[in-house]
């Protein structure tokens, strides 16, 4: 890029605010808060030299100030109140405007984390209320502001709190521009890899972290995990590792059973044919059940073998698989997390299951349940559309963790006059086959689960 002069005349140009909104992770909207003030601060302290000069207003110095003491100090003597936040960011863009006599670049990076964390932990109104005033000071109502750049996997042009803002340029996982930027090429990694003197590793590289596709561009690679690699020498899920997956847990535990049916075949190597809205957003995530493939194919964890479209509308149907071997162990770790709380219970419980022993798997499971569950998952679900056999329907997800190798699990698949919920088929005849059916005990209606099971 030195080389080209035209982007050597931009170098050291435009001053630059940095935001990165990865780490604000609360399950309560007032930590949420103080985590972006937080975030503020940094971006203010990063630039502490305004200081010296004599062109900032005493106004402007009190809330390098202020902002510096509310975040090191945990009581604060002073509160900050939200409007003093809202304009924060264009008023540091108004100091270097000044200062370098030039306007300013804003990043912000991973922008969606927080409401992901607001929409899991039921502060979403009061959250993206806040927030859409932030963005809409920061960005659109900024006179000093030469360009901005935001990342996030939620496409923003439908999301209500972008409604303010106009003028921006949507890049998805599915647009042409900048296809081959958001990471390794094939050509790139091998070469890496050749010069690392790893050049005979390259299959497995590729297995493990090639799969990306941005629009018709295929074959990219996680430029994350490819430097690990080269650093550490080792496989090993570098980039799963630092994704928070709990939307797409929350969404997968209390899913329908087709959904159910589908990660199945995802899991077991096979692509699914889907049609989903790449605008969707956060409030049809539990109304629209296809929002998930949307959320997954945003993230990397799912990739487009091939998008077929059918009808006189053209309507777009993706065929989805998982991305690569690393997300395929994101979707493993995610699954033994539900058992992260009680871990030996659960292997214990998958052992009284191959062996047949019920009142060892009834202990167990009570065990699992007491120390796992909440009553927000198994229970009634507040909005009233969730049944309780959704979430239990996830829990068996996680017998693939370890059954996979030995079982083939199917769910929710017509047989004889019904539909069994959960069936491990054996690879190997010598072992059991296992039918599980799951059913709500009804304490209004039905005296005890064993005669209501009879009755069905």
């Amino acid at each position: 890029m030195w080389k080209n002069e035209q982007y050597r005349k931009l170098q050291g140009k435009y001053p630059v605010i940095f935001l990165t909104f990865a780490d604000v992770k609360a399950d309560n909207y007032a930590e949420s808060k103080n985590s972006i003030i937080a975030c503020i601060n940094d971006a203010y302290q990063s630039h502490r030299y305004l200081l010296k000069s004599n062109l900032l207003t005493d106004g402007e110095k009190e809330i390098f100030r202020v902002l510096d003491e509310y975040v090191s100090n945990p009581e604060p003597t002073k509160t900050i109140t939200n409007e003093v936040i809202f304009r924060a960011v264009k008023g540091l863009a108004s100091c270097l405007n000044r200062y370098y006599g030039q306007k300013v670049i804003i990043l912000l990076d991973e922008y969606d984390t927080p409401m992901q964390e607001a929409y899991v932990h039921g502060y979403w109104d009061e959250f993206t209320s806040f927030i859409r005033s932030f963005f809409n000071s920061t960005f659109k109502t900024n006179p000093y502001m030469e360009r901005a750049i935001m990342t996030g996997i939620t496409r923003v042009s439908k999301e209500s709190i972008f409604s303010d803002l106009n003028n921006l340029t949507v890049i998805t996982t599915t647009s042409e521009r900048y296809a081959d930027c958001f990471g390794f090429t094939e050509k790139e990694v091998f070469q890496a890899l050749d010069d690392f003197d790893m050049g005979n590793k390259k299959k497995l590289v590729k297995t493990w972290y090639d799969g990306f596709t941005f629009g018709n561009q295929k074959d990219i690679y996680n430029p994350w995990s490819i430097t690990n690699y080269l650093k550490e020498k080792q496989l090993r899920p570098y980039w799963a590792q630092t994704s928070s997956n709990g939307l797409i847990n929350k969404l997968l535990q209390k899913s329908s059973p087709d959904i159910k049916e589908m990660m199945e075949e995802l899991l077991n190597d096979r692509n699914i044919i889907v049609n989903f809205d790449e605008q969707i957003v956060f409030d049809q995530l539990e109304q629209n059940k296809n929002a998930i493939w949307s959320l997954m194919l945003a993230s990397g964890y799912l990739k487009i073998q091939e998008i077929e479209y059918r009808g006189m509308l053209l309507t777009p149907w993706y065929h989805l698989c998982v991305t690569n071997l690393e997300t395929m162990s994101m979707f493993y770790s995610m699954f033994q997390g539900w058992f992260h709380d009680d871990a030996s219970n659960y292997n214990e419980f998958i052992n009284a299951l191959l062996n047949g022993n019920v009142k060892e798997m009834n202990a167990y499971m009570n065990d699992i349940a007491l120390t796992t569950f909440s009553s927000f998952d198994a229970g009634k679900h507040p909005s009233g559309k969730t049944q309780p056999e959704r979430f239990y329907h996830g829990f068996v997800l996680g017998l693939l963790v370890d059954l996979k190798e030995r079982y083939e699990v199917k769910s929710n698949r017509e047989s004889g006059y019904g539909r069994y919920d959960v069936m491990l088929i054996p690879t190997n005849k010598r072992d059991n086959a296992f039918i599980l059916e799951f059913k709500v005990h009804d304490s209004e209606e039905e005296k005890n689960c064993r005669i209501q099971c009879k009755q069905h």
